[in-house]
């Protein structure tokens, strides 16, 4: 179980790595994490729309991978270890055009090398905005 401490802890670990990053750029925080899963959110704004006004699929590819690449390495990495990403697959069910997006990335394999996650991106009523599944690998460095 994770304490209030442990959950801290991780959460800030996670997001002090992606300062400087694509991650800080597109304005994604993890805000929960817990025994089988990682959250994060990022803030709907124009600097994330596609011409068509709404949030472009590409940042919210970008947030599906931030959050399960960052929950394989906090669930699966050891140390003298390096995670990939080997393969995004998503599905874009609502646009959204203000406002926050939330992604959850939980596990469906959680192989010695190989692990596979699905990521669910919701705005904040709680309608489906997005889903994907993410392989990483796990090798030695």
């Amino acid at each position: 179980m994770f304490n209030k401490n442990l959950k801290e802890s991780i959460l800030k670990e996670a997001n002090d790595r992606c300062k400087g990053t694509l991650v800080s750029t597109l304005g994604i925080v993890f805000t929960d994490v817990g025994e089988h899963f990682l959250e994060a959110k990022m803030k709907v704004t124009p600097n994330l729309h596609q011409p068509a006004g709404v949030l472009h699929g590409g940042a919210t590819a970008a947030l599906a991978e931030t959050v399960g690449s960052s929950a394989a390495a906090i669930f699966s990495m050891k140390k003298n270890q390096m995670l990939r990403g080997v393969e995004l697959s998503i599905n874009h069910v609502r646009g959204i055009s203000e406002g926050y997006v939330y992604a959850n990335a939980s596990p469906v394999h959680m192989g010695r090398t190989m692990q596979l996650w699905k990521i669910t991106i919701i705005d904040e009523d709680n309608r489906d905005i997005s889903f994907a599944k993410l392989t990483t690998l796990t090798i030695d460095k």
